[in-house]
């Protein structure tokens, strides 16, 4: 019988190597995660209460190797590939992302794991996005692009292969996990040598800098890879201390006392230089740093009440981050508020001896039950196309007036999204379930 290697460890093993190549190519990553480390350890120290949610969520072990990182592809066919290839390290297309509306030429998805014990195990996510060329208004540059992308081939024989064979075989030995790991890692890697011309890639870059990023070269590359911080304000500040170009808005909510959801930050995007045909040299704007904290996953009510109040505070003119602070003052700002209201998803845990009458509310007044926000494990559109668009260097978020085209995108994927709400809400009844039981049998 093959001893395979758990699709937990052949994922650890990936995000370990992307983070080592990333940190080669772009040294400043090497700074962002000595800023994570710094504020995630002088948080630690000084909010105790911080670190008992953590402890209580199971959070504590998995802070230090979080990591998210972001890719572009060209083809319905390197979609489908990569799905197959995430899915060796046991990570699935999770919601669908449209940047479109926020003039950004692509529809994306995360591809990470979906269960407890794997999240905890490595949270390690990868928001994929595939370029849609039927926004690219111009018919002669459309064609363009999709001749080049035709002829092109992003992953290794070798790790084509081992993701066959993983399909077909159940898994992977040791030895092949690692050849796979280094097969894979090809696709994420930078090759600066361009594959059009320098005209044909100002053509590209003049409809829109991420169409000359996903077109121009022959692979993919992972343009950021982006670790979790517990404060990411104290982060924004060490990276201005530092001289890091850091961007003026931190994406996504306001400070809280009880985060929600996905906010952050990056510094602006790095120019690279680039080889076109004949040995001309060029410059090329490809990768970010970008650093992150995470709060709690909001219900249905939650998002909504979320997209209104972000909504109410891009309008008018001022200080956003005034407008941003005065629009949340009316998102409930505590744990009790949150649950009671149905605002957010949460794991509850029995502390002490069963209570044996009342309901959940009751045993959580009476101290013997727990109630953990659920980490939010995916991104914001919104978020998202802020980030795209700040570090592309796009000075305005023009909307390609598009329709969002899931079906589509599912389609090139080769199967479906799953909803990352049910995700959630499954995991809180399940919790309520193991509770209930754990009580009675206590009882």
């Amino acid at each position: 019988m093959t001893d395979f290697i758990p699709s937990d460890a052949i994922r650890t093993r990936f995000s370990e190597a992307m983070s080592a190549m990333y940190r080669a190519e772009v040294p400043l990553y090497g700074d962002l995660l000595s800023i994570v480390v710094e504020v995630n350890e002088r948080t630690l120290t000084e909010r105790p209460d911080v670190a008992a949610d953590l402890a209580a969520a199971g959070e504590l072990d998995r802070l230090d190797v979080e990591r998210h990182g972001a890719i572009r592809v060209g083809t319905p066919a390197e979609l489908a590939m990569l799905r197959r290839a995430f899915a060796v390290m046991g990570m699935h297309p999770v919601g669908y992302y449209d940047l479109s509306v926020a003039g950004v030429p692509v529809h994306s998805t995360a591809f990470r794991p979906i269960d407890a014990a794997a999240l905890t195990a490595n949270p390690f996510r990868v928001f994929t996005s595939l370029l849609r060329l039927e926004l690219i208004g111009d018919d002669a540059l459309r064609a363009e692009a999709e001749a080049i992308l035709s002829t092109r081939r992003i992953f290794t024989d070798d790790a084509i292969r081992l993701i066959e064979r993983a399909e077909a075989e159940g898994g992977l030995d040791d030895g092949a996990a690692d050849r796979f790991v280094a097969g894979l890692l090809e696709t994420f890697r930078w090759h600066g040598d361009a594959r059009v011309d320098a005209a044909g890639y100002a053509r590209l870059n003049g409809a829109h800098r991420l169409i000359a990023d996903i077109v121009a070269f022959r692979g993919p590359h992972i343009n950021h890879l982006t670790p979790r911080t517990l404060d990411i304000d104290a982060a924004q500040a060490e990276m201005e201390r530092r001289g890091i170009d850091a961007k003026a808005v931190i994406e996504g909510p306001p400070p809280r006392a009880v985060p929600i959801l996905l906010r952050q930050t990056s510094f602006k995007a790095i120019e690279e230089g680039v080889t076109f045909p004949g040995d001309q040299p060029g410059q090329h704007t490809a990768r970010f740093g970008e650093i992150e904290q995470r709060g709690a996953a909001l219900t249905p009510k939650g998002r909504a009440l979320y997209d209104r109040l972000l909504a109410q505070a891009r309008q008018g003119s001022g200080d956003y981050a005034a407008r941003l602070a005065d629009a949340f003052a009316d998102f409930p700002d505590t744990i009790d508020a949150l649950r009671e209201q149905g605002l957010a998803y949460f794991r509850y845990k029995a502390i002490g001896a069963a209570p044996r009458t009342g309901d959940l509310t009751d045993w959580i007044a009476a101290g013997r039950v727990r109630a953990v926000p659920l980490v939010y494990e995916d991104f914001l559109p919104v978020s998202a196309a802020g980030i795209f668009q700040s570090n592309l260097g796009g000075a305005t978020q023009r909307s390609y007036g598009a329709a969002a085209a899931q079906a589509a995108f599912e389609a090139a994927l080769g199967a479906p999204v799953q909803d990352e709400l049910a995700l959630y809400a499954a995991t809180e009844a399940r919790s309520i379930a193991a509770l209930r039981t754990h009580l009675r049998d206590a009882a």
